[in-house]
């Protein structure tokens, strides 16, 4: 596969592409994310389905734009699809033949069922929940998937989207007429699409609500992906949005400009969802169909799957930012080993395991971007480079374990900003020092094979070798507890 893929999304309202760069077999970063809200369905719906000329001719103009950013980015392959906009036109194949006549570019147009297919094969590889349902509102259609154990058991498209309602109901405030319209094609859904309480929002509509809500709350980080809220505590705020009659309104709710045409109707269609199938939590995805197309393409032989126990934000880092396998290696095994023999003294749950170990290996990025202050370097770093296969609280975690790496345990001021992502102080003490232990061990890049005993009371970890500056970095690290530490030569 070409080591830089461009994707493009031709959909009702916007057109996006993203730039993906492989760094491994499986992993791979962003290297361009580029939007043009060229409106192609304007006007469609109220002539036939017809497309009319002038969004064609911004799809057209903006599509060469963005060939122009895939050349400049030396990429080697094109993947293009549109979704509702040309597959209901009756005469979709005028622009179709235009932009290959002219541009060289083939666009596939897929049908409903792919279209859900994507989203839920992005979500389902690319955010750590493993059962809920996906919701992609788009501007002509919205796709629902049925992920069950990070298995996609169903998908369906409905003829519901922003631009599409607007002409038909919303420009004339038939809003009972909408929302029969809706609860009509919500009605298609099969019964096992009923009974689950989390669900994944894909779309603009779902980004736009959630960044809402970040900021209503004051949120810790700034980040979408992965971003979960109760959907009773927020209700108020969807209907405000739905009731709402000027601009300024809207401004004053903190919604952007550039959603000032759609957020409406795409809440009032969100809102009717989430109350019809119950749903009581929302998980915001930063993912959609371009990255549900990308995964398609590099996972094609692996049932659209990453392999078990493989996360492609850590590879990811670690091809771009580590220098050592075989010490990102030990480091992880290392830390491993310290955790499970200083069990009776922390009493830590064991899922918090996998945070130290992803630490430790993550370990050199802040040494590849320099060396002093690299603890805090890797810690702002991770805590936005995590982008893929984390809840936020295991970001938080991470990154808090890598920046308070020194002799003195993290105190709660220091994490109070985001103690409510993060676990109890001592818990966020002992996984510190857990981490600065097995970082001062390989603090001579020796790979040392430790045995560790823990014995009344006493940790003792025996090596082949004196280790004069290990000694020495051991006396001053403090502990999260009273219990002796030996380093002995045996």
């Amino acid at each position: 596969m070409s080591k830089i893929t461009t994707i493009i999304d031709i959909g009702s309202n916007s057109m996006r592409m993203v730039v993906f760069k492989k760094t491994s077999r499986f992993a791979f970063h962003l290297i361009n994310e580029t939007k043009s809200k060229v409106k192609i369905s304007q006007n469609c719906y109220a002539n036939n389905g017809n497309l009319q000329e002038e969004p064609m001719q911004r799809a057209y103009d903006a599509l060469e734009s963005f060939l122009n950013i895939a050349q400049g980015l030396k990429s080697r392959k094109i993947l293009c699809v549109a979704t509702s906009a040309l597959r209901d036109a009756p005469n979709s194949k005028i622009f179709l033949k235009r932009v290959h006549e002219n541009l060289g570019l083939n666009i596939k147009v897929i049908d409903g069922t792919k279209e859900a297919y994507l989203g839920a094969v992005a979500t389902s590889n690319l955010l750590y929940e493993k059962d809920f349902l996906n919701l992609d509102i788009g501007g002509g259609s919205t796709e629902i998937a049925l992920i069950q154990n990070n298995d996609i058991k169903e998908t369906i498209s409905l003829k519901i989207g922003t631009v599409r309602l607007q002409e038909l109901y919303f420009n004339d405030n038939n809003y009972e007429g909408a929302k029969e319209y809706i609860l009509e094609q919500l009605s298609l859904l099969d019964d096992k699409f009923k009974g689950i309480s989390s669900l994944v929002g894909l779309g603009g509509t779902a980004r736009s609500l959630s960044r809402l809500i970040i900021q209503k709350q004051n949120y810790p980080i700034d980040v979408l992906h992965g971003f979960t809220y109760n959907v009773k505590e927020n209700k108020s705020l969807f209907e405000d949005i739905i009731n709402t009659t000027s601009n300024q309104e809207l401004k004053e709710l903190g919604v952007r400009k550039d959603r000032y045409d759609t957020i409406k109707t795409g809440t009032f269609i969100f809102n009717t969802v989430l109350e019809y199938l119950d749903i009581k939590e929302v998980i915001t995805s930063g993912v959609g169909v371009r990255e549900g197309l990308y995964l398609t393409d590099i996972l094609r032989t692996s049932n659209h799957k990453f392999p078990s126990n493989f996360n492609i934000s850590v590879r990811s880092l670690l091809d771009r930012f580590t220098f050592d396998d075989k010490q990102t290696a030990y480091l992880g095994n290392n830390v491993s080993k310290i955790f499970d023999i200083l069990k009776p003294l922390h009493n830590l749950n064991s899922n918090y395991k996998s945070s130290l170990v992803i630490s430790s290996k993550l370990q050199q990025i802040g040494l590849s971007l320099n060396f002093y202050k690299n603890s805090e370097h890797s810690s702002n770093f991770i805590l936005n480079g995590l982008n893929y296969g984390f809840s936020h609280e295991q970001r938080v975690l991470i990154a808090s374990i890598i920046r308070y790496s020194k002799k003195e345990l993290p105190i709660l001021s220091q994490i109070e900003e985001f103690e409510d992502l993060l676990p109890d102080i001592k818990t966020v003490q002992w996984l510190s020092y857990i981490y600065s232990l097995n970082k001062i061990l390989n603090s001579e890049f020796l790979r040392c094979q430790f045995k560790y005993t823990l014995e009344d009371n006493i940790l003792t970890i025996s090596s082949s070798k004196e280790h004069y500056i290990i000694q020495r970095a051991l006396k001053k690290l403090k502990k999260p507890d009273e219990f002796k530490l030996v380093l002995e030569k045996i």
